[in-house]
């Protein structure tokens, strides 16, 4: 499956063959509960992500309207244009008292 594991603890015990255990019923990991149907995303060593299942709509919806953003930004800047235009971080800059000099226009002084 190639699915990474994490654990918090070790437990040298064997496992349980006496009991039948359970399914589908919600379970805590890390003090966050996880319930039948939710899905998870993405785990890596800064955490997991979970989304629940009443709200799998609204997350797919957010990650492609984040892929069509980032898709305009991305041809944006191999057009050229500079992330302080795109994000109007110019005005930020100027408020902060930062000069912000173009490279070709520094070519002059």
């Amino acid at each position: 499956m190639q699915f990474p594991v994490w654990s918090a603890a070790i437990n040298a015990q064997g496992p349980a063959k006496a009991t039948a255990g359970s399914v589908n019923v919600p379970i805590v990991v890390g003090g966050a509960v996880v319930r039948p149907g939710d899905v998870v995303l993405a785990a890596d060593e800064d955490g997991v992500l979970v989304v629940p299942r009443e709200r799998v709509g609204d997350a797919l919806a957010a990650s492609e309207a984040r892929e069509a953003k980032e898709a305009l930004a991305r041809v944006a800047f191999r057009d050229g244009q500079l992330g302080l235009v795109r994000y109007g971080l110019r005005s930020v800059l100027a408020d902060q008292g930062v000069d912000y000099v173009m490279w070709e226009d520094q070519q002059d002084r």
